[in-house]
């Protein structure tokens, strides 16, 4: 049988079985929050869930060409944006216990009013929008050249299918499968590793010296992710829905255990970009160790991409479901509820049929939201509304500076890749902070 037909029944019998074997919610309660009886996930299944849910088909990808191009220290520095975890649990769990909210939104609603929530709500709409695509492409990359058929069918039978059983059960079926991805991660990823390992000349050795601590060659990376780790995970909800389903203690705990078996994770798979380091491959690092190794090792990888970007695909649906039913209040029913995730599958896939720079276009990067971190570093402060907005659009402006290469040369003091990204996050940052502050300053 030929590899490409065994890769069509990965998906189509993973799918579903993931189907078949999915809760059905009859109720909201099952649909938004996946409680069922009253009873909440615990702490192994909201941290398997998390972790799998943010192993998503991109980062997986990104995490191995980094360590293809800086060795270790590329995957430590991928691995960096996984203090997100630690940060959102620590932030949301004196939101849930000192302030008493129930949610990211009714948070900004009360301290900064409906405009705010409102801007809130688009910038993680475009979000969820952005992860539909974006996982999905990688899918695609699998079966086909870009463009081409087997390209394009592939990705929609794999929306179909996914969204198929999230439909199913909303967030209920994500976390239940989440359990089940985590699982065939974690022995798909034995197998890759303990192949690789078994080869001759590739050792911890070569892990460990495979890459350079410095500035040019991976650390402008992992700093600019531990800035970002302060604001981005509170834009997405895929994280930040899992935040508020469980009690705060184990919510707490299971968001940093996350942090940790994250990251631990993320480095692990950049191990496959270090051993295409040491083989001089080039190009995607994933796909070319997979040829390297032939059928089997090619088809685990292709089957750990199918895995982690269906439970980042179908947590997306529920989260897209919930910002529209639950925290904008359009409609908190089943049906509109299901309604939400197939308007989500259709718009989200739309951009595949479109070229790069649209693509590209549509992104809001790490750097748009950094206007996030004084909202939620600061959160128990009282400012005036404005300093929602002023911080917010300043982040935004950031994003653009960096997306359109304007900021001064001057003000970036580190060389090689991602020197920029670093220094306008940094200096984006504190002049976000600055602005926050400002207004309460001013009023005294």
């Amino acid at each position: 049988m030929e590899t490409i037909t065994i890769q069509w029944l990965l998906i189509i019998v993973s799918s579903l079985i993931l189907f078949f074997i999915s809760p059905f919610a009859k109720s909201t309660n099952q649909f938004f929050r996946a409680t069922k009886v009253k009873k909440s996930p615990n702490t192994l299944v909201l941290t398997g869930s998390l972790i799998i849910s943010w192993i998503f088909a991109k980062s997986i990808t990104n995490a191995a060409n980094l360590g293809l191009d800086y060795g270790i220290v590329g995957g430590v520095a991928y691995a960096g944006y996984y203090l997100s975890f630690a940060v959102a649990g620590s932030i949301i769990y004196k939101l849930r216990t000192k302030g008493g909210f129930t949610s990211i939104h009714e948070f900004l609603t009360t301290k900064f009013g409906k405009g705010a929530m409102a801007l809130f709500s688009i910038l993680i709409a475009i979000r969820l929008f952005n992860e539909v695509w974006s996982n999905t492409m990688v899918i695609g990359s699998y079966f086909g050249e870009t463009g081409s058929k087997p390209y394009y069918w592939s990705i929609i039978l794999f929306t179909v299918l996914t969204l198929a059983y999230a439909i199913k059960g909303g967030l209920s079926s994500s976390i239940f499968t989440d359990i089940i991805q985590m699982g065939l991660f974690s022995i798909l990823l034995i197998i890759i590793l303990s192949t690789i390992f078994s080869v001759d000349n590739f050792g911890a050795h070569e892990v460990i010296s495979s890459g350079t601590w410095s500035f040019e060659l991976g650390l402008n990376l992992f700093f600019a992710a531990v800035i970002q780790s302060f604001s981005y995970p509170f834009h997405d909800p895929v994280l930040t829905d899992r935040a508020f389903i469980s009690t705060p203690k184990v919510t707490r705990k299971s968001f940093l255990l996350a942090s940790v078996l994250g990251a631990i994770c993320i480095i692990l798979f950049s191990f496959i970009g270090i051993y295409a380091q040491t083989q001089g491959l080039k190009g995607q690092a994933a796909v070319e160790v997979g040829k390297a190794f032939g059928v089997v090792i090619l088809l685990a990888i292709n089957f750990i991409m199918i895995t982690s970007a269906a439970s980042t695909l179908d947590s997306t649906f529920s989260s897209f479901s919930k910002l529209l039913s639950v925290d904008l209040n359009l409609g908190k029913n089943l049906t509109f509820g299901r309604a939400s995730m197939v308007a989500i599958a259709i718009l989200g896939t739309l951009p595949v049929f479109l070229n790069a720079e649209i693509l590209s276009a549509t992104t809001i990067s790490g750097t748009m939201v950094i206007g996030l971190t004084p909202v939620f570093m600061f959160w128990n402060i009282k400012v005036p509304k404005i300093s929602f907005y002023l911080s917010i659009i300043c982040g935004i402006v950031f994003g653009f500076v960096l997306v359109f290469k304007l900021f001064p040369e001057a003000l970036i003091f580190t060389k090689g890749k991602y020197a920029d990204l670093l220094w306008v996050n940094a200096w984006g940052i504190l002049s976000c902070i600055i602005l926050y502050l400002a207004p309460k300053w001013i009023k005294k």
